[in-house]
């Protein structure tokens, strides 16, 4: 990318934990709290419909059961995602990643669409992703931020949709993350908050990639970052950090 057109603070799948994550009630109240940056994780269903959950069960944030990659839309779609969180959001629905596009695009949000398959699948849906997003996104000025831990995705997410900037996701600093970031061509490189120092920083922006980190739910944390030089920071703590 030419200039790195992305706010440095982003709401974690959309309002961290003060409502059920990736909800569409969690986004808005990530927007209620001045954030214009959201993540959000993104899988498949049975029947090729982009929908948002973290897990690979449906167990911990629906009243459903099973693998919700293995479940078809109209399924999910009937599910309850909010009653776990709080009576405030019984009913809530399993929002798709078409939806959300609506909200931030009517908006002028932004977005880091965490690829998130269900295992074996991982370059089905980095493709089913990217494509989509490539096409809801066809017509705006600042596309998504396409990320993930799986290279594999990533891979695919390339190939269907080169375009779209992307990047790698890491949650320690495996022999060769640097160099399969630079051969996806990445944007960025998207690390646990604890990897990070300043040699690792400067690697990175050497290579002209972004410095992004997450879950940073601390402010001590978020300052050693913003010394560090790094450019996003991922958070829960919409309620904490003041965005601008």
């Amino acid at each position: 990318m030419k200039h790195w057109p992305y706010p440095r603070w982003i709401a974690h799948r959309g309002a961290g934990k003060l409502a059920p994550e990736n909800t569409l009630a969690a986004f808005r109240l990530g927007a209620e709290h001045g954030y214009r940056m959201f993540e959000c994780d993104a899988k498949l269903s049975a029947d090729g419909v982009v929908f948002l959950m973290h897990d690979a069960t449906l167990t911990r944030t629906t009243n459903g059961q099973g693998i919700g990659g293995e479940q078809p839309w109209l399924a999910l779609s009937q599910l309850d995602a909010g009653s776990w969180h709080s009576r405030a959001y019984a009913g809530e629905s399993l929002p798709t990643l078409e939806s959300l596009a609506r909200f931030c695009l009517a908006n002028r949000y932004f977005l880091n669409i965490e690829i998130k398959p269900t295992p074996g699948t991982a370059a089905a849906t980095g493709e089913a992703v990217a494509r989509l997003a490539a096409q809801l996104w066809s017509t705006a000025l600042v596309p998504p931020l396409l990320t993930s831990f799986q290279p594999d995705a990533l891979a695919a997410a390339q190939v269907a949709a080169p375009d779209l900037p992307r990047g790698l996701l890491v949650d320690k600093m495996w022999d060769g993350w640097f160099e399969k970031a630079l051969s996806l061509d990445c944007v960025a490189v998207v690390a646990n908050y604890a990897l990070w120092d300043a040699s690792t920083v400067a690697r990175v922006h050497s290579a002209n990639m972004k410095c992004l980190s997450y879950t940073v739910n601390d402010d001590w944390a978020a300052q050693h970052l913003l010394t560090l030089g790094t450019d996003g920071i991922i958070t829960d703590r919409v309620d904490l950090f003041a965005p601008a």
